[in-house]
Formats: structure tokens, C-alpha cells, sequence
């Protein structure tokens, strides 16, 4: 006799508590009472839990035990992060141990954006797989179903899913269902948050859970909080590496029992892991594999750009109650996180539109506290009239922008808060989003937080996509004031604005969004694309930005075989997973591209684009369907894919847009050629043509001046003590200052503490600009606002004057109105190395730019000072000569020998002939060495 098994696959949304299902395509073992109605026309299936009694041998008919109907054998759960991208299974063993027939439910719960990409399950022996199809395929295989008295669930779904699969199972028989998605771990407030949903829905034999996070960054920090009330305190065991970690996840039966004598299971719930990555380069990581690249940016240490802010709050009559209560509380919270440099103001709308202020108000305590008594007076009541609430925001942001009262480097945000759809003024949601397009200047960025489920989602997501934010659903509950501050501290810190990648090569193609208005803090940038391997053997990227005050030019560049090892050596990375991830972008900006077609020709283009992704990378999206049969094919059934969020990559801070390939802008002028083109054999070549005459600094510190009327090269120690500051060049009238700190070897050799230059300090007074450079670390000041680079980034940054030029583990150019120029080189040693340190060498082309007051151990040279050397003559040392020279008044003598310029050989140098002084540069310096010290970095030398 032939077994008959019934099948529900469905998707619905976790923010309602049922589906809809289409009647004729009930199963025949699904009686109307285990149907609940919940709304007009919505039902939830209901599956019961029943157990049944046997009578034990030798006992009364009153002596029975309880047993369950359905066996949970074991519940595993494996999830992957290689690189961000997450993949995980879920798998699910049962048996029936009733002697009548049992539904099985197999009920999972998936991330928010996360896409399906297989499932499978085996019924008493019998397997049923799956496959994408496009969508009018599979509901013809579904109809063919139906016609021949197979049956099937049909349901849609849209936000957080969930998958139930129900199989009604004879006696005796085994199921096994396995469930396998990916979704990409989104950074927000300093970290990635993986959630897995767990619901194993009764006791388990034997619980698992493994997630493997592999980052060939490093971790910085791994952590599982406690999600289930301290119930499996210890349960969960962590293992990290530098750039693994495994958490495990095993509680035993007793320990799953929600009390020791219960049969329900505590496991209902949320395992969730928090870690975060190292990073070292401004430019971001570029991981390269397989024919495709991901490029993440989170660059830290920058100064907050100063925002101008206008909160649009609804208090029609619907936000009455707890919404209002917990939108007041949240907006107090707010406004007081508001930095002094911020302006804001406050709109609140029902069908009349109120401000609290007309402009843009600094946000002084002052201002702010009178801003929080005003929130607090607010009485909900009325209709929504979000055009013009909107509108008068606009309008309030356009006129302070076209007046020249906003600060140009600042970061222009509108957060409108609303739970409904509009009542009064224009009711047509198309024309509010044209009237909103019309009018809000591209400098604006609108995010919307649509409140409960009342309002328009899509709608809020249209609007905000098209106007550089993006939207987010916020439960109207005792949680929604964290909600909102939760969202608020996401964009609270802008810290770049117009944030482009550029990848040159003609190989590199089809690039994901690459242009990006506003970069917050906390958040994470991700640009993925593919290339021909067979082209290139490296990839190079150009990022430009402008934070607070500067314009940044950074470049980084990738070998084709940076991961080949690290992914070989690991047996749970996923070799595959810039494929997935670029794919996974790629849907998910077509899907929020399609929601905003401006013609249906252009709709009808995407949509194939979608289609055949999906087909080809084998994942569930709005436009498929997940087609489940048997071997033999004569058993199907269908799940339609819930509509996509359309927002870009939903969990993502940020929706971006395209620009074509090499549009740097004008104001950038990055590298000509690749670092990496830059290596000779058996060196490193820094500059193609350096100048070839420069002043140097090098080594423990020799001194070489280069004197251009005279063509000579003299040269001079300094010794003296680690600590000190030595005044290079300080000119009042220019208002330019050098000095350098001097730092000591590990230890003395041959009784001699060598120093060496260990800090450089640059100070350009009408600019008020200040830069540190260390062997660490390269930092400019502004006022009050500090940039930093480290010696791992290839970066430019402009402010006003001066750029800075960065080239990784090599060299640092100061550029003043490209006429006056500063380079210096870094020099590595072996960590372990018993006496020597790492140090800096400084070069100064001689130039007349300075003004006749300038001095210092090298500025005073910039005046060159006439020289006669004379009698040249055998030395001590045959290979050095030694020679008269008459210098500012005094008879010297002098040694030639050989020092070294660094510029076109990092590693070994090259060899610079130049005449000695001896004493520590007496006679050919004014004064003596000691004259040249200063009391801190920026300090200008006092002459007597």
C-alpha cells in the first residue's frame, strides 16, 4: 500500500503571528478546527502536541505513563562566516513513536535578508530535493501537482521569515528535514551580530549547534552574550585564534529542561555571537579569489563631521499611548547626544505642521533642554500629513544651505518618524515621493522609521532609497524608545562624506555600488566586483572621500593569491565565499533598483537580471520559487520566495549608487603607477625620479647638506641623548617649523648609545596645521580635529594647503602649494634585533621658498653659506682623504667618505659622497648642536 505524506512549505512574517493559505490547496488530513482564525481571512495551522498513554506491564489501568508522540533525535545547527558571509544549516531528526499518524512540523526561523538556497528532507526512506525555478515555472509544476491530487502550500511572505515544512508521518517512520541560507553580517556599533534563531519546539536526544567565524583580518573580540536569562550559564564554549573562533553550543537534555522535572524544552531562542575585526589600513581589506574581489571599509580614529539634523515626528492621533510615550523618551535621549558643532531643529506634524524652531539652531545645552520641553508638551491627536511635514523640512535645510549657513564640510540628515499613511493633504504616496525628489537637494539624506505595521513600508523604503537613506521597521512596543536610539546612534557620527571606489583596471567588472554619500561611524562599507585572472595578477583600488576637513585619496592593492593558503590550510572556510557575497550584493541592489525603475521597459531588464542570478547562483529571491520533489519526480511541492526587502542589502547602514569606472574626482591625484609595480630586484624602489639633490637626514643621525652654487655635499653628526628635540627648520616669517625626537638604541654598541630620529614633527602656522609622523602612526591636526593614517595605508589627504602622501611601509610626502616639498622614509629592523630600532630618515629639497629668516640644523642651509675647500690631501684612512674648507669665517678640517640616500633603495641605499665635519657640525653650523634643542614638537627655535 502506498504511503501518502502531506506537505505544507511556507514562508510567513515573524511581525504577524499567521499566513494565508489558499483553501484549495489544503491538505485532506487538515481539519477546519485546526484552522484559528486570527484576522478576516487569516488563519494559522495549528499543530498539536498530544501524547498518548500505554499501560505498563504488570500495572493497573491506572498506572499509566506518558509518553510523546514525535521524537526529537537530534536538532544540528552549522553555521559559517567566512569573510562576513555567513552560510548556515539547520537539521532536523524525528521519529513517530505513536501508533497512529503524526504531523511532523520542521519550523525555522530565518534572518531578516537572508536567502534560502536549499533544502531537502527524507520521509521514512523517501528523499525530496530541491531546486530554484523561475516563478511562473514553478507554479505550473505546482498546478501539474494539484491536477494529479498531489497537494501543496502556496503562501508569501515578506521581512523576517519564517520556513515551516508540516509532514504528517505514519507510525514508526523517520523524517529529516535540512535547511540551508546565507545572508552577509552587516557591521553596526562596532560589530557584527549573527543570530541564530533556534526552535527545536521539544527536547532534543542530541542538540548541536557549531559556528566557525574564519577572518583573514583577525579578530579583535569574540563574545556570546547571555540570551536564554542565565538558563545555560557555561553551556556555551568558545575557542578564538588570532583569526578563528569556534563557539559550540551543546546543552545536554537535562539541561535543555526548562525546570528538572519539565518536559518543555528551554531552547527557544536566540544564540547570538558579537566579534569584531583588527584593522590596520584607512584603505580597508581587498580580499581577492576565484575571479572576484570584496573590499570592506571601516576606517576608524577620523573626527566626527558636524551634522545638521531635523527630527519630523508624528503625533497624529494613532501614536497615542506607549508609541508616544517611548518616542518622547527616546527624542530626550537623542537630543542630548547631540555634539556642540551640530545644528537641529524639531517637527512635529499631525494635520497641521508645527517646528520648534523655524532654523537651524545650534545645539547648546541651552537650546537643547528647551527643545526637550517642548517634545514633552506634545498631544497626540488628529490626522498625518506627511507631504508637507516633509516639505517644511526641505525647505528649512535648503534655505540655511542656499543662505551660506551651514558649515560646507558638514552632513545635512532628515529622520522622519511616522506609523501610518497619510489622511490629509496628499494622500497619493507616488506624489509625495516626487514632490520629496524635487525638491530635497542631493546634499540631504532622508531615513525613515516606519513605526508598527500601519504604515506603508515600502513607501518609507521608496522614499529613502532615493534620497541617500535608507528605511527601518520599528515595533511599537515597551522596546521601541531603544529601537529609535539604537537607529540614531547608527548615524549619529558621520565621519566621511562622498565616499567613491574607483578600481582602474579595464579587467575589473561588474562592480556593486561604488559611490557612497556619507559614512558613519561604527558602520561598514562593502564593494565587491569580479575580474579575469587571466589579465591581472593584482587588483588596485582608489577610495576618495572627505571627512571633517580634509579630502583623502586611498589606495590599496591585492595579490591574486593573498588567500590561496589561508583557505587551504582551513577546512571550514568557504573557498567560495567573494563569489556569494558579490552575488548576494549584487540581488540585493537589482531588487532595490527594480522597486525604483523609472519606466517599465527598464523594470523589465532588471527583472531578467534578477531572474537569471537567482537561477545561477542557486537562491530563493522574490522572483523564484523552490521547487521540492521526490527522485522519481512524481511528488512536488512549492514554496514561493517572500517579496525582498527593497532597501540595498537589508541589514546594510547604507544604499548607494553607481559610477562609471576611473571617475576620481579632479582633486585626487593617487599613485600613477601601483605600489606593487615599484619593485626591483633585490630592493624597493620608492620613487621613480626622485630630486637629485636634496638636504638629508639618515641614520644615528647623519646630516647631509647639499649646497647647490657650490655643488658639494657636507655632512656632520649629531650625538646626544634619546628624548631630546632637535629644531630642523623654523621660520617665524613663513610660519614653518620641523623638529624630530631623537630615540635611543635597545642598548649600547661598543660602548655608544646610537640615536636616531624616532618622531618628526611639521608645523605650518597660517594653516594651523600640525603633523606627527612616528614610526607608528602619521597624524595631522586641524584646530581641534586630528586625522591619522598608519605606515600600512597608501593614502593622500588634502587640507587646504598642505598634502600628505602616504605610500605603505615606505615613504610620507608633506607637499605645501606644491612648491615647497618634505619626504620621509621609514625604516623597519627585525623586531627581535638586540640593539637596533626602527627610525626615520628626513629629505628636504633646498629651496628659496623659504624666507631669509629661516634657521635651524637644516634651514639655516636654505641661505646656502659660500665654501672653499682646499689642500685636499691623503687621511688617516687611505680610502678618506681629508681636506681644508673655510666656512662662515672659519678654517675647517675635513674627511670625505660615503653616506647613503635611501630614496630608490630602501634595503641597501645608494652611495652619496660628501666632506665630513667633525665635533658635531662645529664651525659649519652656527653655534653649537646644543642651541639647536626645543622644548616641544611644534616649538619654533629661539634664536638669542
Amino acid at each position: 500500500m502506498k504511503r501518502l505524506t502531506c506537505f505544507f512549505i511556507c514562508f510567513f512574517l515573524s511581525e504577524v503571528s499567521g499566513f494565508e493559505i489558499p483553501i484549495n490547496g489544503l491538505s485532506e488530513f487538515v481539519d477546519y478546527e485546526d484552522l484559528v482564525e486570527l484576522a478576516p481571512g487569516k488563519f494559522q495551522l495549528v499543530a498539536e502536541n498530544r501524547r498518548y498513554q500505554r499501560s505498563l506491564p504488570g500495572e493497573s489501568e491506572e498506572m499509566m505513563e506518558e509518553v510523546d508522540q514525535v521524537t526529537l533525535y537530534s536538532y544540528k545547527v552549522q553555521s559559517t562566516i567566512t569573510s562576513r558571509m555567513a552560510t548556515t544549516m539547520i537539521q532536523s531528526k524525528v521519529v513517530n513513536n505513536s501508533p497512529q499518524p503524526q504531523n511532523v512540523v520542521f519550523d525555522v526561523q530565518i534572518p531578516k535578508g537572508a536567502f534560502i538556497s536549499n533544502f531537502s528532507m527524507t520521509v521514512d526512506g523517501k528523499t525530496f530535493r530541491s531546486s530554484i525555478k523561475e516563478k511562473t515555472v514553478g507554479r505550473a509544476l505546482y498546478a501539474q501537482a494539484r491536477a494529479k491530487g498531489k497537494t501543496a502550500g502556496l503562501v508569501s511572505a515578506l521581512d523576517m521569515e519564517n520556513f515551516r515544512t508540516e509532514v504528517n508521518v505514519l507510525p514508526g517512520a523517520k523524517v529529516q528535514f535540512e535547511l540551508h541560507y546565507q545572508e552577509v553580517k552587516w557591521r553596526k556599533l562596532g560589530s557584527y551580530e549573527h543570530r541564530i534563531y533556534l526552535q527545536p519546539g521539544r527536547l532534543a536526544k542530541h542538540l548541536e549547534v557549531d559556528v566557525w567565524v574564519i577572518e583573514p583580518q583577525g579578530l579583535r573580540f569574540l563574545h556570546v552574550p547571555d540570551t536564554f536569562e542565565g538558563h545555560f550559564d557555561g553551556v556555551p564554549v568558545i575557542s578564538k585564534g588570532q583569526q578563528k573562533a569556534h563557539v559550540s553550543f551543546k546543552p545536554t537534555v537535562a539541561q535543555q529542561r526548562i525546570c528538572p522535572n519539565c518536559r518543555e524544552t528551554a531552547v527557544d531562542g536566540e544564540l547570538v555571537v558579537l566579534y569584531d575585526v583588527k584593522r590596520e589600513e584607512k584603505a580597508g581589506e581587498l580580499e581577492v579569489f576565484n575571479g572576484y574581489f570584496v573590499h570592506f571599509f571601516a576606517p576608524d580614529n577620523l573626527d566626527p563631521i558636524p551634522k545638521n539634523i531635523l527630527f519630523v515626528i508624528d503625533v497624529s492621533g494613532s501614536m497615542w499611548g506607549v508609541k508616544m510615550k517611548q518616542t518622547v523618551e527616546a527624542m530626550k535621549t537623542i537630543l542630548d547626544d547631540l555634539r556642540a558643532e551640530d545644528h537641529f531643529s524639531v517637527i512635529d506634524f499631525n494635520q497641521n505642521i508645527r517646528t520648534w524652531r523655524n532654523d537651524l539652531i545650534s545645539a547648546t545645552k541651552t537650546q537643547v533642554a528647551d527643545a526637550k520641553r517642548y517634545i514633552e508638551k506634545i498631544q497626540p491627536s488628529g490626522g498625518t500629513n506627511i507631504n508637507e511635514a516633509l516639505l517644511r523640512a526641505i525647505f528649512i535645510l535648503n534655505e540655511a544651505n542656499n543662505l551660506g549657513l551651514l558649515d560646507p564640510n558638514s552632513v545635512s540628515l532628515i529622520i522622519l518618524v511616522s506609523d501610518g499613511d497619510p489622511t490629509v493633504g496628499e494622500l497619493k504616496l507616488s506624489k509625495i515621493q516626487k514632490n520629496v525628489k524635487e525638491n530635497i537637494q542631493d546634499n540631504i539624506s532622508l531615513f525613515s522609521l516606519g513605526m508598527g505595521f500601519d504604515v506603508d513600508y515600502d513607501f518609507l523604503k521608496r522614499l529613502s532609497n532615493e534620497n541617500h537613506g535608507i528605511a527601518q521597521r520599528i515595533y511599537g512596543n515597551q522596546d521601541t524608545s531603544s529601537q529609535l536610539k539604537k537607529f540614531y546612534n547608527q548615524v549619529s557620527t558621520p565621519l566621511l562624506r562622498n565616499v567613491q571606489f574607483n578600481y582602474p583596471h579595464t579587467s575589473v567588472t561588474d562592480v556593486t555600488q561604488n559611490n557612497f554619500h556619507n559614512y558613519f561611524g561604527g558602520s561598514e562599507i562593502v564593494v565587491a566586483g569580479k575580474f579575469d585572472p587571466a589579465k591581472l595578477d593584482q587588483i588596485e583600488s582608489v577610495i576618495t572621500a572627505t571627512s571633517a576637513n580634509t579630502q583623502l585619496v586611498l589606495e590599496t592593492l591585492a595579490q591574486m593569491d593573498d588567500l590561496q593558503d589561508f583557505l587551504s590550510k582551513d577546512k571550514h572556510a568557504d573557498p567560495d565565499f567573494t563569489r556569494k557575497l558579490w552575488a548576494y550584493l549584487t540581488i540585493n541592489q537589482l531588487l532595490a533598483e527594480r522597486s525604483l525603475a523609472p519606466t517599465a521597459a527598464a523594470k523589465r531588464r532588471i527583472t531578467r537580471s534578477i531572474l537569471q542570478m537567482s537561477l545561477d547562483h542557486h537562491i530563493v529571491t522574490p522572483l523564484t520559487s523552490l521547487v521540492i520533489e521526490n527522485e522519481a519526480g512524481d511528488e512536488r511541492m512549492l514554496a514561493d520566495a517572500p517579496p525582498q526587502d527593497p532597501s540595498c542589502c537589508s541589514g546594510a547602514l547604507y544604499y548607494g549608487s553607481k559610477v562609471v569606472p576611473d571617475s576620481t574626482p579632479s582633486w585626487a591625484n593617487p599613485s600613477p603607477t601601483p605600489v606593487i609595480s615599484m619593485l626591483a630586484q633585490g630592493s624597493q624602489v620608492l620613487e621613480s625620479t626622485p630630486p637629485p639633490h636634496v638636504m638629508r637626514v639618515e641614520n644615528d643621525p647623519h646630516f647631509i647638506i647639499y649646497l647647490p652654487k657650490s655643488q658639494k655635499n657636507i655632512c656632520f653628526n649629531i650625538d646626544s641623548e634619546p628624548g631630546k628635540i632637535l629644531n630642523l627648520v623654523s621660520d617665524p616669517e613663513s610660519g614653518i617649523v620641523v623638529n624630530g625626537q631623537l630615540v635611543g638604541a635597545k642598548k649600547p654598541n661598543n660602548g655608544k648609545l646610537s640615536t636616531y630620529f624616532g618622531k618628526l614633527g611639521f608645523y605650518f602656522q597660517s594653516e594651523d596645521i600640525k603633523i606627527e609622523i612616528s614610526t607608528e602612526t602619521i597624524t595631522l591636526s586641524h584646530g581641534s580635529s586630528t586625522f591619522s593614517l598608519s605606515w600600512s595605508d597608501t593614502a593622500q589627504v588634502t587640507n587646504q594647503r598642505v598634502q600628505i602622501s602616504v605610500k605603505k611601509e615606505k615613504v610620507v610626502t608633506i607637499t605645501l602649494d606644491k612648491e615647497m616639498s618634505f619626504s620621509v622614509l621609514l625604516h623597519r629592523v627585525w623586531k627581535k634585533h638586540p640593539v637596533n630600532v626602527d627610525f626615520l630618515g628626513i629629505y628636504i629639497p633646498p629651496t628659496n621658498k623659504f624666507s631669509p629668516k629661516a634657521h635651524g640644523l637644516i634651514g639655516q642651509f636654505m641661505q646656502e653659506p659660500k665654501i672653499h675647500i682646499f689642500n685636499e690631501r691623503p687621511g688617516k684612512d687611505p680610502e678618506k682623504p681629508e681636506a681644508s674648507m673655510e666656512v662662515k669665517g672659519q678654517k675647517l678640517i675635513i674627511t670625505r667618505g660615503l653616506q647613503k640616500d635611501y630614496r630608490t633603495d630602501l634595503v641597501f641605499g645608494t652611495d652619496v659622497t660628501c666632506w665630513f665635519v667633525h665635533n658635531s657640525g662645529k664651525g659649519f653650523i652656527d653655534g653649537h648642536y646644543k642651541d639647536y634643542f626645543v622644548p616641544q614638537l611644534y616649538s619654533f627655535l629661539k634664536r638669542p
